[in-house]
C-alpha cells in the first residue's frame, strides 16, 4: 500500500490550491481515503474524507472552502482548497482506512499514510 501526496506549496490568502494524492497497493474506490492536515505546534485532524459507500465528511471549519474528490481510473485523490487562510497552513497527509471497514474521518481510522505536502498561507 503506496499513498504520494503532491500539489503543495506558497499561495496568498484567498487563493486556491490542488492537491494530489496517488495511490498503489489498493482499490481506491474499497476504502476509505482522506485527506489530514498537521499546523505547527498542533495536532494533526481530519480535513476532508471520503467513507464508505461514497460518504463524504468535511471539517465543519472548511466545508464551504475545501472539496475532495477521486478518479478511480487514475488512482488519484484529490483536495481542492479555496478561499485559503493563513490558518490552513500545514503539511497535508492523505491517508487510508485500510483496517477499519467503516471510518470516521480521524486520524486514529487511518491505517497507511503517505509523505505529506507542505501548504504555506501567506502574503
Amino acid at each position: 500500500v503506496q499513498l504520494q501526496a503532491s500539489g503543495g506549496g506558497l499561495v496568498q490568502p484567498g487563493g486556491s490550491l490542488r492537491l494530489s494524492c496517488t495511490i498503489s497497493g489498493f482499490t481506491l474506490d474499497l476504502y476509505g481515503i482522506g485527506w489530514f492536515r498537521q499546523a505547527p505546534g498542533k495536532e494533526r485532524e481530519g480535513v476532508s474524507c471520503i467513507v464508505t459507500n461514497d460518504g463524504r465528511h468535511t471539517a465543519d471549519s472548511m466545508t464551504d472552502r475545501f472539496t475532495i474528490s477521486r478518479d478511480n481510473d487514475t488512482k488519484t485523490v484529490y483536495l481542492h482548497m479555496n478561499k485559503l487562510k493563513p490558518e490552513d497552513t500545514g503539511v497535508y497527509y492523505c491517508a487510508t482506512a485500510i483496517l477499519h471497514p467503516f471510518p470516521l474521518c480521524v486520524v486514529d481510522e487511518y491505517d497507511y499514510w503517505g509523505e505529506g505536502t507542505l501548504v504555506t498561507v501567506s502574503s
